[in-house]
């Protein structure tokens, strides 16, 4: 067993530590084990990366994985500790880290070498944006989902809803933390693909190399743009804001880690 897979199993326990706290969770506020565990979780991601990188940023999807993974518990931690029931999210965000950490753990011994290309001032602020922006886009995502899930109990006639449904935020609250999470995600989007320009005309001369990756963030760019537009104007809210947010959630994760499991697995 290879020390990476060994990190990546404590992670993922955990994760599942973590995620069953919060499931017999019934008091009104997260207490000092809750912070301990998503402090113990984000540690094991964490240290999972870093065991993965070694001495070179690492461009494959394992490594992606796992920093996206820390990158989501840590904004994560620090919205909960600034947004009223934002910790409500935990158990959601927990599964899906679990599902994430899985395929990090899966694939953490195909590798392709190191970063390609120069390493410079623009590439390095372009990375810290791109993984804040993907963070900060999972937790709008879970948000969404977290209003789904509670309409969808509400349209059942159980508003209390039952086991996990029971633990997550109000729709209200689930539909304000969704535009807050996107209005920050969009600014710092938005940061990244000028970052990502400044890098490309250094390199060379040009502001837009038109990949794969380029494409789907500027076209997630316009979808949150257009959800928060039509929020602002139109009160555009609950399930359908919900989906939108999805989508663009959908396009992002093809933009990053979604490029580098087709050039890691697919076409390895």
């Amino acid at each position: 067993m290879s020390p990476s897979f060994a990190l990546g199993l404590g992670a993922l326990a955990a994760f599942v530590a973590a995620m069953l706290y919060t499931m017999r969770r019934e008091t009104p506020r997260p207490d000092a084990l809750f912070w301990i565990l998503i402090a113990v979780a984000t540690l094991g991601a964490a240290t999972a990366g870093a065991a993965h990188l070694g001495t070179v940023w690492q461009t494959d999807l394992s490594a992606a994985l796992w920093i996206s993974i820390t990158a989501s518990l840590i904004l994560f931690a620090g919205v909960a500790l600034i947004v009223r029931e934002a910790w409500r999210l935990a158990p959601i965000l927990l599964i899906y880290l679990i599902a994430l950490g899985l395929l990090a753990t899966a694939w953490g011994g195909i590798t392709h070498g190191g970063l390609y290309g120069p390493v410079d001032a623009w590439l390095i602020v372009h990375i810290v944006v791109s993984v804040a922006t993907y963070g900060l886009c999972t937790l709008a995502a879970v948000a969404g989902a977290a209003v789904l899930l509670r309409e969808r109990a509400l349209r059942r006639k159980r508003p209390g809803g039952l086991g996990l449904v029971r633990r997550l935020p109000s729709v209200a609250d689930a539909a304000r933390l969704q535009v807050g999470l996107l209005t920050a995600s969009e600014v710092v989007l938005a940061v990244g693909i000028a970052t990502g320009m400044a890098r490309q005309y250094v390199l060379n001369g040009h502001l837009l190399e038109f990949d794969h990756k380029t494409l789907l963030s500027i076209l997630a760019f316009v979808v949150i743009a257009g959800l928060l537009v039509a929020h602002r104007r139109t009160g555009l809210r609950g399930q359908r804001a919900a989906q939108v947010v999805l989508v663009g959630y959908l396009l992002l994760t093809l933009a990053y880690p979604g490029v580098k499991f087709v050039t890691d697995v697919l076409l390895a």
